[in-house]
């Protein structure tokens, strides 16, 4: 049977496409392969569990941007010792608008991510646009910082029981001082993004719903790493 000119170009675009798919999923199975070496746990501490493996490789099945997630290997390459577990990785993608779910639990065993609303704070969208513009470490910003945390303890907080972090870069090296934590808000609930096309804002903190920082407490705990940033 013949086979027309268009026939072929359309074979040879889905050839390429699929090429490119392949390539790209290969490309982030690595990054997430580099997350997976884990360090000694301590005797007297319990770690997380993972969630079940679906296969004999680690795949990325969530929307993390491939430029996002190699920073935040980066970042995670450089603070590793300042870790305690490297179970689970918390990543912050504040380039996409807060109307769309843009915090992911990583899993680093399986490369399975769960992905979850979080609000920024009003210091980096000024006009409450629901994008974030701009990142600050200063004292009052009132704005959301960029770069590595450690998680830290549990506390009960404002907005109930919460998870304190530590900034590990210049960039977010006052995040204790300025008391940058991971809560619950009423403001961060999924009604509020689908009512008004956007989430409300916070002092800085990591803002999420009840049922995914419930989540972030099981999954994340102390001893963690979180990344945030956004890729202009």
């Amino acid at each position: 049977m013949e086979v027309s000119r268009r026939q072929l170009l359309g074979t040879g675009a889905a050839a390429t496409l699929l090429a490119g798919t392949a390539a790209k999923a290969q490309s982030l199975a690595q990054i997430v392969a580099r997350l997976r070496d884990p360090l000694p746990v301590p005797a007297n501490v319990v770690p997380v569990s993972p969630l079940p493996a679906t296969g004999p490789a680690p795949i990325v099945t969530g929307p993390v941007n491939p430029a996002l997630l190699a920073r935040a290997r980066a970042a995670f390459d450089r603070h590793r010792s300042a870790l305690t577990y490297t179970d689970v990785v918390g990543i912050a993608d504040f380039s996409r608008p807060s109307r769309e779910p843009r915090f992911y639990l990583l899993d680093t065993a399986s490369g399975r991510i769960t992905s979850h609303y979080v609000a920024h704070g009003r210091g980096s969208d000024p006009d409450h646009s629901g994008w974030l513009e701009r990142f600050s470490n200063d004292m009052g910003s009132e704005a959301s910082s960029s770069g590595g945390y450690r998680t830290g303890d549990y506390y009960p907080g404002k907005y109930g029981r919460s998870i304190r972090l530590s900034g590990l870069d210049t960039s977010n090296s006052n995040a204790e001082a300025r008391a940058i934590v991971v809560h619950s808000a009423w403001y961060a609930e999924p009604e509020v993004a689908t009512e008004h096309g956007k989430l409300g804002r916070s002092e800085g903190c990591f803002a999420l719903s009840y049922n995914s920082l419930q989540q972030v407490l099981q999954r994340l705990g102390p001893g963690r790493f979180l990344y945030a940033d956004k890729i202009a």
